[in-house]
């Protein structure tokens, strides 16, 4: 579903608008994800080359005045980085329709009023488990608890649509698929289940570590009586309850069913890049130029031309496909 083309707004060659843009604060995360990074973790970005928050906002800024209408805080773990509802402040104040946040929901117990009083609108959880002795398996932490107390606690001070994303791998958790959908049903919240993708800092992606969107829709629709919701930009695709219970479900197919064409989004990474594409194996500096004084104008006469180039597709699948040099934690969900 492509929007209303107005004059000002970024447009790239095969003539989509740009509505929404992925801002990550930091690379930096407390769970150590099987398929993300390894144990130890990565060698994190130094803290000088990390976006201010002050930089952050002068950047929304400029998407918001091109036509840019809703912003997701993205990591790393977001939530790692100190006095996070300033900045949701900040961009309240610029006047985004939807302001929302994906976190792994270790902190959000502790933070979700402030972060709802600040202005953030809804929040997208990543919990591939539940249970917890698998869990603690794919994170290598031991925090499942205060995971789902942060979305007992984000639903009761408002931040609504509560969205669930699980990462569904073969011979991992495929057999809580399930599991998942009585959750949707018992929370409220909508559970959206997401094809494995070659991001990982691990490489060595192939096919057979994703369960397909198509199987994981036969499995639920074999128990319950789904009603497919109209489908818009977003990437999912959402189904609620025929029987009219709380909650629904999404599938977000990008390996098998990718919605390239209908793309709407850039991402922010927290060291100042921007990218049309998770997949992309280009991105523009955008620290630089404006932290050796750039003006708004040719700021975004950079960005206008990196929209412009951007790719038809992200080809996963297709003869020479590489992996991008960035790995998700360094990109921004």
């Amino acid at each position: 579903m492509m929007r209303h083309v107005r004059g000002d707004d970024l447009v790239d060659a095969f003539g989509r608008v740009v509505r929404d843009l992925r801002i990550s604060v930091t690379d930096r995360c407390d769970l150590r994800c099987s398929y993300c990074m390894p144990p130890e973790g990565l060698e994190w970005i130094p803290s000088e080359e990390v976006l201010t928050f002050e930089e952050i906002a002068r950047l929304a800024a400029l998407f918001k005045g091109v036509g840019v209408s809703s912003v997701r805080l993205t990591g790393g773990e977001p939530l790692v980085r100190a006095r996070l509802a300033d900045l949701v402040s900040d961009l309240r104040l610029i006047g985004f329709e939807d302001l929302s946040m994906t976190t792994n929901g270790t902190g959000l117990a502790r933070n979700a009023r402030k972060l709802k009083d600040a202005g953030l609108h809804r929040v997208n959880v990543s919990i591939d488990s539940l249970l917890s002795h698998r869990y603690e398996e794919i994170t290598r932490r031991s925090m499942l608890a205060q995971v789902l107390q942060g979305i007992e606690v984000a639903m009761t001070v408002g931040l609504a649509p509560v969205k669930i994303n699980c990462v569904v791998m073969p011979g991992t958790n495929d057999d809580e698929i399930l599991d998942f959908v009585e959750f949707a049903r018992l929370s409220g919240c909508q559970v959206r289940f997401i094809e494995n993708m070659p991001l990982g800092a691990q490489g060595g992606w192939s096919p057979e570590q994703m369960f397909p969107a198509v199987s994981i829709l036969a499995l639920v629709e074999d128990r319950y009586d789904l009603a497919e919701l109209p489908r818009s930009s977003a990437p999912a695709r959402l189904f609620a309850f025929a029987d009219g219970s709380p909650g629904g479900i999404g599938v977000i197919a990008s390996v098998t069913a990718p919605f390239c064409e209908t793309c709407d989004r850039l991402r922010l990474t927290a060291d100042g890049a921007m990218r049309t594409c998770l997949f992309a194996h280009g991105e523009l500096d955008l620290r630089g130029p404006m932290r050796a004084g750039a003006s708004d104008d040719e700021l975004l006469a950079l960005i206008r031309a990196e929209v412009h180039a951007k790719g038809r597709g992200h080809e996963i699948g297709a003869a020479g496909f590489r992996q991008p040099v960035r790995v998700m934690s360094r990109i921004g969900g």
